[in-house]
């Protein structure tokens, strides 16, 4: 990104300042368990489901019944983190969701009917824990008006990313050699062991929002908040759409095997960009940041529609990678100055609502469009979501506070 030339500090004195923030470390290692559970709990459950019916078409109502149970109720947990506190509402959710995971395997290993285990995928999608909504609360908290922010939540993305990286291959790899129950016990007790670690963690935790009945609540229906999870909706609809093309684009070559190695290599640059993207400060606003690093996206995606080669392939999808770290980080950073700190664990939330939903959507799309067409079509759902999501960024940059 050429544009963002304004930048000062050693590429390691950011992220040294912000971990040396009092309790930082701790809650941001604690999490991590977690982060690792949750990358693993949506694709245990396929593993887990299917196991049992040998149907990848239950696993997927299950799944799918589980993604927009999160989806949906994910903010209404939200909304009782930011009313009750993090220490108070995390343990009870925890156990939620625990005693969901368990009531979905029992359910599942006695072959029980679909809308038994569709019911069961609910209860674990919505009492699935918020941790990342948590601990950029955390950030905020701990930050709260310090430069020093953008730097911590791009190492809350990159904790993320390292997680997403992990977590699926350890879920198939549990699943394949033990068995799929095994997989699923293994997600869920990363994330009680993290989630647990995170919540004794009192120090740093954002305390519950005060009641004044003499004002109005806080409310998230503002132009440039919607504008922004209007943003990461086109952004999910991105991946999803990528994953499927990618796939499909392996698959019509005949070589079914390059496609998770291609696609990792959008992810894998993504890490490094993000890192070095957190690690310096920009003089830059955050809102124009975030409009070029959309520009830089939607133009990156164009390659893709006319490359052919395997070759060619992998060094296009490493240029979307160079985009997706500093949107994601800047997604944060826009959200914690758009809503005051009474709601941000809801806001956070919300994002990520947003791009699971989209990635839902995009995956359908892309997956109608190249069963009509071809693998490139797929390609071509991803650059008409960076169109969207661009054109909402530039409502974000013109409407925000």
């Amino acid at each position: 990104m050429p544009a963002l030339t304004g930048r000062i500090n050693a590429p390691r004195t950011n992220y040294a300042a912000v971990l040396r923030t009092p309790g930082a470390w701790k809650f941001y290692l604690a999490a991590a368990p977690a982060r690792i559970g949750l990358a693993m709990t949506s694709l245990g459950i396929v593993w887990l489901v299917h196991g049992s019916t040998g149907s990848y078409a239950v696993a997927g109502s299950v799944t799918g019944g589980f993604a927009v149970a999160e989806a949906l109720a994910g903010p209404q947990v939200a909304r009782l983190i930011d009313r009750f506190g993090q220490t108070r509402m995390l343990p009870i959710t925890l156990l939620a969701h625990a005693a969901s995971v368990v009531l979905l395997i029992g359910v599942t290993v006695t072959h029980a009917p679909l809308w038994t285990l569709v019911t069961a995928g609910v209860l674990a999608g919505a009492s699935l824990p918020q941790v990342g909504a948590q601990t950029g609360a955390r950030w905020s908290h701990v930050l709260r008006g310090s430069p020093l922010l953008s730097s911590a939540f791009a190492l809350e993305a990159l904790g993320v990313g390292l997680a997403f990286m992990v977590g699926p291959a350890l879920i198939g790899t549990v699943s394949s050699i033990t068995s799929p129950v095994v997989g699923t016990v293994l997600a869920t007790s990363l994330v009680l062991v993290g989630g647990f670690s995170l919540a004794v963690q009192r120090s740093t935790a954002p305390p519950p929002a005060k009641r004044d009945h003499t004002k109005r609540p806080e409310r998230l229906l503002r132009k440039a908040f919607l504008a922004l999870v209007a943003t990461n909706i086109g952004i999910g609809i991105f991946f999803g759409s990528m994953q499927v093309a990618v796939t499909a684009y392996a698959v019509e070559r005949g070589t079914p095997s390059l496609a998770g190695p291609l696609y990792s290599v959008t992810s894998l640059v993504g890490l490094v960009a993000g890192f070095a993207y957190g690690a310096r400060r920009w003089r830059l606003p955050a809102r124009s940041q975030f409009v070029l690093a959309l520009t830089a996206l939607m133009v990156s995606t164009i390659p893709l529609l006319a490359v052919e080669t395997p070759l060619a392939m992998g060094i296009a999808l490493a240029l979307p990678g160079l985009a997706i770290a500093p949107i994601q980080t800047l997604s944060a950073v826009l959200a914690e100055s758009e809503v005051e700190s009474s709601v941000l664990t809801q806001a956070f939330t919300w994002i990520n609502s947003g791009s699971a939903a989209g990635i839902a959507v995009g995956a359908a799309a892309a997956g109608r469009v190249v069963d009509t067409h071809a693998a490139h079509y797929g390609f071509a759902v991803a650059l008409a979501a960076t169109l969207v999501a661009t054109a909402a960024a530039v409502v974000v940059k013109v409407s925000g506070r």
